[in-house]
């Protein structure tokens, strides 16, 4: 049982029932005989020292609940929330629940998750114990990913957190719950079910066993002490928020790993919203209204939730009930634990694989995702593992993420520089660029990126053979790869839109997209490969062409088509193609000491100046103590990873220069809030191999 510190009556009895022993959580003044009194102290004095020797992963009980030395100051509770757009959410029922929760007793604040206006508009209205963390990472589409929201409320300086669905309007009773969980010296999970109701009018009319909770997993209350402390043995996988599964499967897999108790309050009525979710296959939209059916981010919910810890697994044989897993009852002014056998969400803790599948409309099989041989293997009951594909093509793409100036990022990218590539999109992110695309030339990169949220496509006529570990600068493998972005780049010219093609070992300081469009039209805009630092930048063979801009106008377009063909017939890559088409044989075309002009098409070709946009070279700027610092120097917009032989040579100067932004083990975006002890350069250097989705 639960006592505060100051409390001088007697703790209730144990209470047993058809469910097991069950302990009062609040108390009330009970006559007992001085024997039973004698024999309460000695068993509190027992439980005392067995409580400093027992780990945290042990079940409670009469004797180690109860901890008269504790203080009894209101604890501290953080509620995290992402706001959903519409039509995943409702702005007006999303700003009552938040007063709600503001109007809660105690020591509560309020933190919103996401980077859409409209969540900084609420926090404006609601004061200042409303805040909105925007570093969250979230797919192309806006919406957020679960394991960096979980993973930004467990940096919380908070005693409790809370996580739900924006929309949950909390009752006053959460709070008089958690402060009676608060006094608990164990690491423990409470999750409740909220309640469906009408109108909130209406909410003491209807019996609290008579109200339906939701199965989609939108309305399940999340709480948990210590979020410092782990809350499971394993990863959590990179769920879409709102899009089924993740709920159930975090639930399930903390009760399995036994590192913190689990306590079932859905008996309680903790919260309610006053009408049905409604699971909408759609997410957010476009300018032009078109990206309408998300139901493939349900599909990668359910592929990660079979695939990732146990949740899809054949159960073990049935306990008489689980050592962690308590629920949590009222009787009278009271509140008891006893221990589950068939708790109130077991419905979705057991019977997992059949209940991921009902989640939503799909067949499993429409969308089944898998990238390593282990996966491969693995079989479903539902069916044949199918490959996974986002329902967009190219051109949709484009016109979803397109800037205003209809211009667009692109990064190429294959199975060998994958962790590159998510670096190199955590920094877009980073610095709010959005309208970026990225071609993998691999299945095993396309169904990684489907899982990461990014805007991807599959080139079909990309090179099968790509090697792993010897693609890099000169290889046979180098020379097939790099004529894959040329030829891309000229097919997103041709659809009407400006591209600026960047290596994806090219670190952003700063968005140069604005600055690379102010050079005007028929302009090719491209950065130079020379490292002597005097001289012409535009000597032969010095166009690089992992970083170019160029203008989707005619003038472009043909001198494009004319690098591509060159290139083809080319038994190099496809780089001096480039200057040889535009610059001419041995430079023939240059003007002065920065320029080219293509003669057929009066095509300018401008070398970027390299204290803006250097290469790996230039100044020896990778060998200085500070990178960051010394490019700031000199305004840097990027600052290119070439001029290194091999995959790991430059991974190991990226991440040791601190110009990195991507954790592999955990599949998120370092973060200020992250922990920092997460990811880490093991003897100067580490890089995943891990290809495991």
């Amino acid at each position: 049982m639960l006592l505060p510190s100051h409390s001088h009556r007697r703790p209730p009895l144990p209470r047993r029932g058809a469910r097991g022993v069950s302990f009062g959580l609040t108390t009330a003044p009970r006559r007992a005989g001085w024997l039973v009194v004698v024999l309460l102290a000695f068993v509190f004095i027992a439980g005392a020292l067995l409580r400093r020797a027992s780990s945290s992963s042990r079940a409670p009980s009469h004797n180690t609940v109860y901890d008269g030395d504790r203080p009894t100051a209101a604890p501290k509770i953080t509620i995290f929330s992402a706001p959903l757009r519409p039509p995943d959410g409702s702005p007006a029922r999303q700003e009552q629940a938040v007063r709600s929760w503001l109007a809660l007793p105690g020591d509560v604040s309020v933190v919103l998750l996401g980077s859409h206006p409209s969540a900084l508009a609420l926090a404006g209205r609601l004061g200042r114990r409303v805040t909105v963390e925007a570093a969250i990472d979230s797919s192309f589409t806006g919406t957020p990913f679960f394991h960096s929201m979980v993973a930004r409320a467990q940096a919380a300086d908070s005693d409790i957190c809370v996580l739900l669905d924006a929309e949950i309007v909390l009752l006053p009773e959460t709070v008089t719950l958690l402060q009676k969980f608060s006094r608990f010296d164990r690491d423990w999970l409470l999750v409740s079910l909220s309640r469906n109701i009408s109108s909130l009018n209406k909410a003491r009319e209807i019996p609290a066993d008579k109200w339906a909770a939701d199965s989609s997993g939108r309305g399940l209350i999340m709480a948990w002490n210590n979020p410092r402390n782990p809350l499971l043995a394993g990863v959590l996988p990179s769920f879409l928020y709102g899009r089924g599964a993740h709920n159930w499967w975090l639930t399930h897999e903390v009760l399995s790993s036994e590192m913190r108790l689990v306590f079932d309050a859905s008996s309680l009525v903790l919260g309610v919203y006053p009408e049905d979710f409604s699971p909408s296959h759609r997410v957010g939209s476009s300018n032009s209204g078109r990206l309408l059916d998300g139901s493939w981010e349900y599909g990668v919910n359910r592929h990660l939730a079979a695939v990732y810890g146990s949740y899809c697994y054949p159960s073990p044989p049935r306990r008489d009930h689980s050592p962690m897993l308590y629920e949590v009852v009222k009787h009278s002014e009271d509140y008891m634990l006893s221990k589950a056998e068939d708790p109130t969400f077991s419905n979705f803790v057991r019977g997992k694989q059949q209940n991921v599948l009902a989640e939503v409309d799909n067949p499993w099989n429409n969308m089944n995702i898998w990238s390593s041989d282990h996966l491969l293997q693995m079989s479903y009951s539902s069916g044949t593992s199918e490959a996974a594909n986002v329902p967009y093509s190219l051109g949709t793409l484009l016109e979803f993420v397109s800037d205003e100036n209809r211009s667009v990022v692109l990064g190429v990218a294959g199975a060998s520089y994958r962790d590159m590539l998510m670096s190199w999109v955590c920094r877009l992110r980073h610095l709010g660029v959005t309208n970026f695309v990225v071609c993998a030339l691999d299945q095993e990169t396309y169904e990684f990126s489907v899982l990461q949220g990014l805007p991807v496509f599959r080139d079909p006529m990309s090179p099968k053979n790509v090697s792993f570990d010897d693609c890099h600068f000169g290889t046979q493998c180098f020379k097939r790869v790099t004529k894959v972005k040329s030829r891309i780049v000229l097919e997103i010219l041709r659809m009407g839109y400006n591209v600026l093609l960047s290596d994806v070992d090219v670190y952003w300081f700063h968005n140069p997209v604005k600055f690379l469009h102010s050079l005007g039209p028929a302009t090719f805009a491209a950065q130079s490969d020379e490292y002597s630092e005097t001289g012409p930048i535009n000597l032969p063979r010095r166009l690089n062409s992992g970083f170019y801009y160029a203008r989707s106008d005619r003038a472009t377009i043909t001198a494009m088509e004319m690098v591509v063909k060159h290139a083809t017939k080319s038994n190099s890559s496809e780089q001096p193609s480039f200057y040889d088409v535009l610059c001419g044989k041995e430079g023939v075309n240059r003007l002065g000491d920065d320029r080219c002009l293509e003669p057929s098409t009066n095509l300018t070709i401008v070398f970027l100046d390299r204290d803006l946009f250097p290469n790996g070279a230039y100044r020896r700027l990778w060998d200085r103590r500070d990178v960051r610092s010394a490019c700031g120097e000199l305004g840097c917009f990027v600052i290119h990873n070439n001029w290194v032989n091999g995959r790991k040579k430059k991974l190991r100067r990226q991440m040791v220069s601190g110009l990195w932004d991507y954790d592999p083990s955990s599949r998120m975006c370092l973060q200020s809030w992250g922990d920092a002890g997460s990811f880490r350069v093991i003897g100067q250097f580490h890089v995943s191999d891990d290809m495991d989705s």
